[in-house]
C-alpha cells in the first residue's frame, strides 16, 4: 500500500485520574468539556469518560478512572501537556483563578514565538497549555 494513501489523525489522549469526579467538575463543568462516553468496566474495574469541546469532533480526552487506585498516578517525565486555544487568554485565565483553578504560568509572550501561553493545573496535576491564536 502507498503510503499516500494511508490518513492518519488524532483520535484522543488518554489521562489516568484519580478521582473521576474532581477530573469531571474540571473538564465538563470548569473547561465545558462535553461527555461523549462515560462507560463502567465491571471486570476490569475501571471506568473510561470520552469528553470533547465539540461534539462533532473526531478528536476527545479519555479519563480513565481506576477504581482500585489510591495513590496519585506518577507523572513521568515524557509526557507534557494538554493544550487548548482560547480567544482571550487574560481573560479566560482570570475566570479559572476565580473558580479555583491552579495557575501554573500565568499569561506570557512565549520566550521563543510570539504566541502568548500560559499553563494551568487540573485536580491530578496534568499541566494545560492555554494558547492565543496569532
Amino acid at each position: 500500500m502507498n503510503t499516500s494513501e494511508i490518513h492518519f489523525r488524532l483520535d484522543h489522549v488518554m489521562l489516568r485520574v484519580l478521582d473521576l469526579e474532581k477530573s469531571l467538575a474540571f473538564y465538563r463543568d470548569t473547561l465545558g468539556m462535553k461527555v461523549l462516553r462515560h462507560t463502567k468496566y465491571e471486570s476490569g474495574r475501571f471506568t473510561n469518560v470520552f469528553l470533547s469541546f465539540d461534539e462533532a469532533t473526531q478528536s476527545s480526552l479519555e479519563l480513565t478512572y481506576n477504581w482500585d487506585q489510591k495513590e496519585p498516578y506518577e507523572k513521568g517525565q515524557a509526557f507534557g501537556h494538554l493544550a487548548c486555544m482560547v480567544n482571550d487568554i487574560h481573560l479566560a485565565v482570570k475566570n479559572l483563578e476565580q473558580r479555583g483553578v491552579t495557575i501554573k504560568t500565568p499569561p506570557k509572550q512565549m520566550s521563543h514565538g510570539k504566541r502568548t501561553i500560559a499553563f494551568i493545573l487540573d485536580p491530578d496535576g496534568y499541566a494545560i497549555e492555554l494558547i492565543e491564536p496569532l
